[in-house]
C-alpha cells in the first residue's frame, strides 16, 4: 500500500512540474502588441527606435547587425504573431541608409525590450523601452 501512495505522489509531482514548465514557457516572451508603441533606447550605443501607435517608426543611430554601421531610417512597422517561431516586428524601411533592405525583423522580448538578432542567435542590439510616444 505504501508503494501505491508513493507512486501517486510522484505522478502528482510530475504533473505539477510539467504544468509549471508549460505555463512558464508560454508566458516567456509573450507580448501584448498594444504595449509595443514607445521609445526604445540603448545606453551603450546611443541608438534609439520609436514605434508609433499609427504603425510608423523611426530609428536614429541604429545598426541592425554587425556588418552595417549605425544609420537613421524610418518606415512602417507591423507586429507578426507566429505559432511556429518567435513573434517579431517587421520593419518596412521607406527612408534612410538601409533603403536597399526590404524588411528588418525586430524581436520583442516581453521584458520591455526589443532586439535585433538573427534567429537562434544572441541579440546583436538590445533596446529598452523608456517612454510612450
Amino acid at each position: 500500500m505504501m508503494r501505491k501512495r508513493t507512486g501517486g505522489r510522484w505522478l502528482v509531482a510530475a504533473l505539477t512540474a510539467s504544468a509549471l514548465l508549460i505555463s512558464g514557457c508560454m508566458g516567456m516572451g509573450s507580448v501584448d502588441p498594444d504595449e509595443l508603441p514607445g521609445v526604445y533606447h540603448n545606453d551603450a550605443t546611443g541608438g534609439e527606435i520609436v514605434l508609433d501607435s499609427d504603425g510608423t517608426f523611426s530609428a536614429t543611430d541604429v545598426s541592425t547587425d554587425d556588418s552595417s554601421s549605425p544609420d537613421d531610417f524610418s518606415g512602417q512597422w507591423e507586429y507578426i504573431s507566429s505559432d511556429t517561431s518567435s513573434d517579431f516586428i517587421m520593419l518596412d524601411i521607406k527612408d534612410g541608409g538601409l533603403r536597399k533592405v526590404t524588411g528588418v525583423q525586430l524581436y520583442p522580448s516581453g521584458r520591455g525590450t526589443v532586439e535585433f538578432r538573427a534567429p537562434d542567435e544572441p541579440p546583436y542590439l538590445v533596446l529598452t523601452k523608456v517612454k510612450a510616444p
